[in-house]
C-alpha cells in the first residue's frame, strides 16, 4: 500500500510539474514576480538605481516606491501562445500606470514654464526641482495604459525559458514606453 501511495505521488508531483513547463505559465510566472515584488526585480531594480547619477538618494527611493507601485498593480491577459518546435511566443496585454504621459507633462512643463526650474544663480535648469516635479508627477499617475507585448521562451533541457526582455518590452512594464 505503501508502494502505490508512492508511487501516486511521484506521477502527481510529475503531472503538475509539467503543467507549470508550459509557455504561458512560465509568462504568468515572471509577471507574477513583478505583481509580488519578487527580491528578484527588486534587486534588478537596485541595480539600475545605483548606476543613476542624476537622481538624490531620497529620488531613488522615491523613483523605487513609484515602480513597486507599478509592478504591483500591473494587470495583464494572456491573448495567445504560439509555438514551433523549442521556441514560443506567448502575446500578452498589459496595462500599467501611464508613466510616459506623467514624464511629458514634467517636460511640457520645462518647455511652458522654464523659470520655475531654473536656478537664480546659474540660469541653468536646477536638476533638483526638475526630477522632484517628475517624480510627483509619476506619484500622482493613475491614469493606466495597454501595451500588447510578445514573450519569446526558448525550450532548453525541456524547460521553457523566457528569452531576456528586450527594452521596449522592459519600457512597457514600467509604463515608459514612448507611444
Amino acid at each position: 500500500m505503501k508502494k502505490i501511495l508512492l508511487v501516486l505521488t511521484i506521477l502527481l508531483l510529475t503531472a503538475c510539474t509539467n503543467l507549470m513547463n508550459t509557455p504561458t505559465k512560465k509568462v504568468e510566472y515572471l509577471l507574477s514576480k513583478y505583481q509580488s515584488n519578487d527580491l528578484d526585480v527588486l534587486n534588478q531594480l537596485d541595480e539600475t538605481l545605483l548606476s543613476e547619477t542624476i537622481l538624490s538618494k531620497e529620488q531613488k527611493e522615491r523613483y523605487k516606491n513609484i515602480m513597486k507601485r507599478q509592478y504591483k498593480d500591473l494587470t495583464y491577459t494572456v491573448k495567445n501562445e504560439a509555438i514551433d518546435g523549442k521556441t514560443a511566443v506567448v502575446e500578452v496585454e498589459i496595462e500599467v500606470y501611464d508613466y510616459a504621459k506623467a514624464i511629458n507633462v514634467t517636460e511640457d512643463n520645462l518647455i511652458n514654464n522654464a523659470d520655475l526650474f531654473t536656478d537664480s544663480n546659474t540660469g541653468d535648469v536646477d536638476t533638483i526641482i526638475y526630477n522632484d516635479s517628475k517624480l510627483t508627477n509619476l506619484e500622482n499617475m493613475n491614469d493606466r495604459i495597454k501595451y500588447t507585448i510578445n514573450f519569446t521562451l526558448s525550450k532548453v533541457d525541456e524547460e521553457w525559458i523566457v528569452d531576456d526582455l528586450t527594452e521596449t518590452e522592459r519600457m512597457k512594464i514600467h509604463g515608459l514606453y514612448a507611444y
